[in-house]
């Protein structure tokens, strides 16, 4: 049995990693903002801080075996200062704590969007460079942070560090992806950004926490896979309009039609940026330049790496995981959530 902390252990993702590791039998502490009875009567010890305190954070990875650093600021409006001090400063002191502790394994959660360059991004591996003209905090931090993962690897002192790279996680349990997008579906106000044929990656949630685990075994063979970064999805791209409108149609909502052009998105993405910067907003624009890129253009990667290196296989099919959100988000919509 080991020790594990999970940062963001009561988040989407972080749940279904401490699913894995209950279920191997491991003493489990998860590290959030906010306290979870349900984790709490399954035997998850549970410390309530934020990432921006470092004490708290550092303390949390005393007497572990295995940090698995899920926990970030997500999303794509919002402050340098916003995402810089959870991303960053908030990695940093996992990475003290492991160092002072002496952990023995580091498993960090990025994002593809760590290569983000505005353009489009087809069968790229991990031999493509860290991101430039990055139009989001998120993105720009992540790059950061993953840099600091990786070069803090250690196989003699340890941590031994992984990182790995989901894109577009979705399944049952997401709360902001696809019940944003079927909210705003429903309320007509989707539409489809540039010509629609678009092929992105996505990666069923299940099949993202079993990578994790697959790295954390795989820093038990020094040499292995520490110090790298690896792209996960479900190893084949989506259409993504296609994708997003045979989702409606088996939730009974109306296709997607109406198209918007990208460099029409794109300038009405700055010019609402523009505005909610000088208005001081802090709720979401209702498009950014981040966003219609991403909307837009190919976004798909070459998991080989993570199949040969971890031993990665998605193994939860895309169907069998839409035709369980379809029925997890019909019984929302029938309470009227």
């Amino acid at each position: 049995m080991s020790k594990i902390l999970v940062t963001g252990g009561g988040g989407f993702l972080g749940r279904y990693v401490v699913d894995r590791l209950l279920a191997r039998g491991d003493e489990v502490t998860i590290l959030g903002r906010r306290p979870h009875e349900d984790l709490r009567r399954r035997g998850v010890d549970q410390i309530q801080a934020d990432l921006g305190d470092r004490e708290a954070v550092i303390e949390a990875c005393r007497d572990r075996d295995t940090v698995f650093h899920v926990a970030a600021k997500a999303g794509v409006w919002g402050s340098w200062d916003a995402y810089f001090r959870p991303n960053v400063e908030g990695t940093r002191a996992v990475l003290e704590g492991c160092r002072r502790f002496g952990v023995n394994k580091l498993v960090y959660t990025s994002t593809p969007s760590v290569v983000f360059t505005g353009g489009a991004l087809a069968g790229v591996d991990e031999s493509a460079p860290y991101g430039t003209n990055w139009l989001c905090h998120y993105a720009h931090t992540k790059a950061l942070a993953e840099q600091e993962i990786l070069a803090a690897n250690n196989p003699t002192a340890g941590p031994r560090t992984v990182a790995l790279r989901p894109h577009l996680i979705w399944g049952v349990g997401d709360n902001h992806l696809i019940p944003r997008v079927v909210g705003r579906a429903r309320r007509g106000r989707l539409r489809i950004v540039g010509d629609g044929c678009n092929r992105v990656d996505i990666v069923h949630v299940a099949n993202a926490a079993g990578a994790h685990i697959l790295a954390e075994r795989a820093l038990d063979e020094p040499g292995r896979a520490d110090g790298r970064a690896y792209f996960v999805s479900q190893g084949e791209p989506v259409v993504l309009w296609s994708w997003i409108n045979d989702l409606l149609e088996r939730l009974g909502i109306p296709r997607v039609t109406g198209k918007l052009p990208l460099r029409a998105a794109y300038g009405l993405g700055a010019v609402c940026e523009g505005l909610f910067g000088l208005l001081r907003l802090q709720t979401e624009p209702p498009m950014t330049r981040f966003v219609a890129v991403e909307l837009a253009k190919d976004h798909f990667f070459d998991i080989s790496a993570a199949r040969s290196d971890l031993g990665y296989q998605p193994s939860f099919s895309t169907e069998a995981g839409l035709e369980e959100l379809v029925a997890d988000l019909r019984a929302r919509m029938g309470k009227g959530s």
